[in-house]
């Protein structure tokens, strides 16, 4: 770890995407009587055959039982949509919540370890509120985390750039791949929220980075975050590209995507390079299982990076945004904004 990478707060520069709100199909409620709540959530109803669909997903209500001693009652600020989903999607319960994690405020607590107004990352998924009982957060303790200190920076970064994929970037370049100045680091899948971290820790760094993205606005993008040479894998032969930019060999490859393009850089890999196989996003929607290893238990601030968002504005449109993960609809970090 080292301290100009882990420095905060220097200024973080964004970009924000916004992808206009839908109308509820349901009423906007939110609270019943008394202090009980009606939660929107959407509940995983079919096995995605392929690519998800919208009507693998079905959007319901859920009234919440009342707080007791103990309990946190918490409203879903900004919630995620990754290509991990996919692979959960194979393993979720049918009818239940589609799994996922989100930043919460606290907004009714029994509990006071999270006073009101307290923002924390937990995992319950696709919902707009969530009941986190005494038990649940005792057996849940590392998956539930307080925001860190931001400034005015959006609560979504906690799920971005300063949550699970700033971390995935963090620690599997530096910690499995130990990249050193002057070494050649290929990262697939750049403009994405992982990539694009990877892609400019691997410049602080000291190496010379070699990127492919999935669109020539997005390679316009990745040149912005610093990386020497940025490709479009969609028109670009990927061996060819390889053979001229690192003649001498891949010392480091940040792997995204898998599939094909794997097949095709690994013949490129220098002796003794290092490959962190941090997602395979080609092969998500194929009928085998994959396993996919996510690092969720440390919110880590990495200053100095550029980031994107695109914002899907409101709770209907959560399928919406994950499917467009699997067609490139996304720069950086994909987000809905309830």
């Amino acid at each position: 770890m080292t301290s100009v990478i882990a420095a905060f707060p220097p200024p973080i520069s964004s970009h924000r995407a916004r992808v206009p709100s839908l109308r509820s199909p349901l009423t906007d409620k939110r609270k019943g009587c008394g202090n009980m709540v009606v939660a929107k959530v959407w509940n995983l109803v079919r096995r995605p055959e392929g690519t998800p669909r919208v009507d693998d997903f079905a959007l319901v209500e859920e009234q919440l039982p009342p707080c007791k001693e103990g309990d946190v009652l918490v409203e879903a600020v900004a919630l995620s949509v990754d290509p991990y989903m996919r692979y959960r999607s194979r393993i979720i319960p049918l009818n239940a919540p589609m799994f996922g994690s989100q930043v919460a405020k606290v907004i009714e607590s029994k509990n006071p370890e999270w006073p009101v107004g307290t923002h924390l990352v937990h995992y319950e998924g696709w919902r707009t509120h969530s009941l986190l009982t005494a038990q649940y957060i005792k057996e849940n303790q590392f998956t539930i985390k307080p925001m860190p200190e931001m400034g005015n920076l959006p609560k979504s970064l906690g799920i971005g750039i300063l949550g699970m994929p700033g971390n995935t970037a963090y620690f599997g370049l530096l910690d499995i791949c130990n990249p050193k100045a002057g070494e050649t680091v290929l990262v697939n899948g750049a403009a994405g929220a992982v990539g694009s971290a990877v892609v400019q820790i691997a410049k602080i760094k000291g190496c010379t980075v070699i990127a492919f993205a999935g669109s020539d606005e997005k390679v316009a993008w990745v040149k912005e975050l610093g990386a020497d040479y940025v490709f479009n894998y969609k028109t670009t032969n990927i061996s060819d590209a390889l053979s001229k930019m690192a003649p001498n060999g891949i010392n480091v490859y940040f792997d995204n995507v898998g599939g094909k393009f794997t097949a095709e850089a690994l013949p490129h890999m220098a002796d003794f390079g290092r490959v962190s196989v941090c997602g395979a996003i080609s092969t998500y929607n194929e009928k085998k299982d994959e396993a996919v290893a996510i690092n969720a238990s440390l919110v880590f601030p990495i200053g100095k990076l550029k980031y994107k968002e695109t914002e899907f504005h409101g709770f209907e449109n959560m399928p919406k945004a994950f499917i467009g993960l699997f067609h490139g609809e996304n720069t950086g970090k994909a987000v809905v904004l309830p």
